[in-house]
């Protein structure tokens, strides 16, 4: 028996990438822990014939669920299912598919799976599929007169997203698109987006030697300077939400859109922790676009509006981490720990809305084939939900960013974390086994497997286990 149980341990310390289902935490905090592994069931229960679905009352056909999903972590801990997701949304792997605004977004997502896997392979396919995507957006969805490319916001496919000037009171759909002045306008996140799959885009191009790299960059460059002039305030270090139709400019805060913009990196580092710092919040976690519009308030807030989707938290957190707010990221790990498991709000279930001031799960107010607004539903087990809060561990906590060759580790132990270990993380052909010591952003010692580290990576080309031990001061 003891021998039985030796080389199964060996199977599952050496399978490399195969060994996807073996991922153990431990921590001095019961709450990150349970938070943690109801995440992963969360993404396990919601695989669905080899494809991550997009939640427990969703299927898993929207290109933007499925690369945000993929990047937040199912490319790390789900490799083989992140790649077929990617794949699932697009057409013959020539073009990505689907509601066309945000798709783009799949550039990203693709390039990350690269930067985690080291597949070759992919990449090559994936890039192609992704350049045939811009060139075909470039024509269908670029506004020469404003250099920025048209259509609704990224994932707010809902009417209740957007303020008087481009909804019509008339229309009885929930849709965003139905809504005839939603074509033409012109939205921070969206363009983020843009900016971010041409920057994709390019390293794609350098890694596959094709010649077309400054191409892309200069795109990338371009697309920069309209986001500055059209949507960001220097003075007031203010981003603003879009521009309508008319050309009129709407001040709303759209969380995912600043996200993107520091994590990108269309503002400098010092401008973005200023941008991160003076965003406006509420007590379960940043809104999705605040501040209400003139037909939602606080006990009514529209299902885009005023009220907390995780996922979007996911992203702010990792752009308050990235610029060192680490009061910020701290805030919104723990709101979402509490939003999961609390038993008067998710009640260990990850679901898809939050009342921004109570935290209870609220679907938020929006039209549905009537002229007048209905309360929408919050669905359980949301994948991307589940996802943002393994973001805020693996690049907030653990402090891991991935390149073309190397994984990089910075991790950060808030105040109530002392402990954080998390084993059997497949990363390439190694497995990973982490422990974090001590507690805020400060490493005093880095070792792999017993050595003292120089430098704080991980080759990509490791190999076996790596036993990493991190110990903060």
């Amino acid at each position: 028996m003891r021998n039985i149980l030796s080389v199964l341990c060996l199977l599952i310390n050496f399978a490399g990438p195969l060994a996807v289902h073996a991922q153990k935490i431990s921590a001095d905090n019961a709450a990150l822990v349970d938070a943690f592994n109801l995440a992963v069931n969360t993404v396990d229960i919601n695989v669905r014939r080899g494809v991550l679905a997009a939640g427990g009352d969703y299927g898993g056909e929207w290109t933007r669920d499925i690369a945000i999903n993929s990047w937040n972590c199912a490319s790390l801990l789900r490799p083989q299912v992140a790649a077929n997701s990617l794949w699932s949304v697009t057409v013959k792997k020539d073009t990505v598919g689907h509601q066309y605004w945000d798709k783009i977004i799949w550039a990203i997502a693709a390039l990350h799976h690269y930067k985690v896997t080291g597949d070759k392979v992919f990449l090559e396919a994936a890039y192609r599929c992704a350049a045939n995507t811009m060139k075909a957006l470039e024509q269908s969805a670029y506004d020469s007169s404003y250099g920025l490319f048209t259509g609704p916001s990224v994932f707010n496919d809902g009417i209740a997203g957007y303020p008087e000037t481009v909804y019509d009171s008339l229309n009885g759909s929930s849709f965003v698109l139905d809504h005839e002045r939603s074509k033409t306008i012109k939205c921070l996140s969206t363009n983020a987006v843009y900016f971010g799959a041409y920057q994709a885009l390019a390293a794609m191009s350098r890694l596959l030697k094709d010649g077309q790299q400054q191409s892309y960059e200069q795109q990338a460059t371009a697309l920069e300077a309209q986001i500055l002039q059209h949507l960001y305030n220097a003075k007031e270090r203010q981003f603003y939400y879009l521009v309508d139709s008319q050309g009129n400019v709407d001040r709303s805060q759209e969380a995912l859109g600043i996200s993107f913009a520091v994590l990108f990196g269309i503002i400098d580092p010092q401008e973005s922790a200023e941008v991160i710092k003076a965003a406006n919040t509420s007590a379960h976690g940043i809104p999705s676009i605040t501040p209400a519009f003139a037909r939602y308030n606080a006990k009514k807030p529209g299902r885009h509006n005023v009220v907390v989707w995780p996922m979007v938290n996911g992203f702010f957190a990792d752009a308050a981490i990235h610029t060192n707010n680490h009061d910020i990221f701290t805030r919104e790990l723990n709101n979402l720990v509490h939003l999961a498991l609390d038993e008067d709000k998710g009640n260990y279930n990850f679901r898809e809305i939050y009342n921004a001031d109570s935290g209870i799960p609220d679907g938020g107010w929006q039209r549905r084939r009537t002229e007048k607004d209905i309360h929408w539903t919050s669905f359980k087990n949301q994948t991307w939900s589940a996802t943002a809060y393994l973001r805020m561990v693996f690049n907030g906590l653990l402090g891991f960013t991935f390149s073309e060759d190397a994984l990089y580790i910075k991790p950060f132990l808030p105040d109530n974390v002392h402990k954080l270990s998390i084993t059997a993380i497949p990363y390439r052909k190694a497995i990973l086994n982490v422990a974090i010591r001590g507690n805020g952003s400060r490493v005093a010692s880095f070792t792999i497997n017993g050595v003292q580290q120089k430098e704080l990576k991980i080759s990509g080309t490791a190999t076996g286990v790596q036993n990493i031990v991190v110990t903060m001061h």
